[in-house]
């Protein structure tokens, strides 16, 4: 098998982690699952039932990730009821599956990318002026998708529908695994999963943390990992699961 044994620590939170830690294990390897990051909905349950229950007021409904859809969707008793006059955008592939199979039309998404960058240069979001734009997303996201729609002439609102959290969970194993220098990858998808995941193991630790070959989904996290004091860090080609497993067997195998 080509992983040969080798323990890559899966971050992913909790209920989006077991597809990569099963091709893991299918490529003979070891899925540590430690979630760095948990999601859950906000409480304002009230006040996204009554954005949603209107959105022909927007000309523009972005969807940030397929969190973003199924936290709204949860939020609003499993149905959004879109408008003719809305459109639907999503940042990337995955958040447009989810937007389809919750019944939403995609009337956007970037062909390549999977960020605001990439959804802003796509030319249905050049002439976006005097037009209402809202953006669904979690709590306390990026604010470059708002800042460039505005310097271009729209109004730009947020849903916010869910919070992400640090889990409450037991890091003695993942620390041992460290400890006896057996932690082979780390997987992160998220900024914040990588801060979380430093919080949680502890400073004593983080050293050791830091040697350890890091595998992220994007050139921002790089940027903050290096910052961080890591120095093998490989950036995949995309944010799936298998894009995420190849770049862990080239770091496992060196091929």
């Amino acid at each position: 098998m080509v992983l040969n044994g080798a323990h890559v620590l899966v971050t992913r939170p909790e209920h989006q982690a077991e597809n990569l830690s099963r091709l893991i294990e299918q490529q003979g390897g070891i899925a540590v699952r430690f979630p760095a990051l948990e999601i859950v909905s906000k409480d304002d349950a009230v006040q996204i039932k009554s954005i949603l229950a209107n959105l022909d007021r927007f000309q523009w409904v972005i969807f940030i990730s397929a969190n973003a859809v199924n936290f709204a969707l949860k939020a609003n008793s499993g149905k959004i009821e879109g408008a003719e006059s809305v459109r639907f955008a999503a940042v990337g592939q995955a958040t447009a599956q989810a937007m389809k199979l919750a019944g939403l039309p995609v009337d956007l998404v970037p062909e390549k990318g999977y960020n605001s960058e990439a959804l802003l240069a796509m030319p249905g979001q050049q002439q976006v002026e005097g037009q209402n734009v809202l953006i669904v997303r979690g709590e306390g996201g990026r604010e470059q998708l708002a800042t460039t729609l505005r310097g271009r002439g729209a109004e730009v609102n947020y849903l916010e529908v869910y919070k992400r959290v640090i889990p409450l969970i037991d890091s003695s194993p993942v620390v041992e695994l460290l400890e006896q220098h057996r932690l082979d990858v780390i997987t992160v998808t998220s900024a914040e999963a990588l801060q979380n995941l430093s919080l949680m193991l502890g400073e004593k630790n983080n050293k050791l943390l830091s040697l350890i070959p890091l595998v992220v989904v994007s050139d921002r996290i790089r940027r903050q990992a290096a910052d961080m004091g890591f120095n093998r860090i490989t950036v995949t080609d995309s944010p799936i699961d298998t894009a995420i497993l190849e770049t862990v067997i080239t770091c496992v195998t060196g091929e």
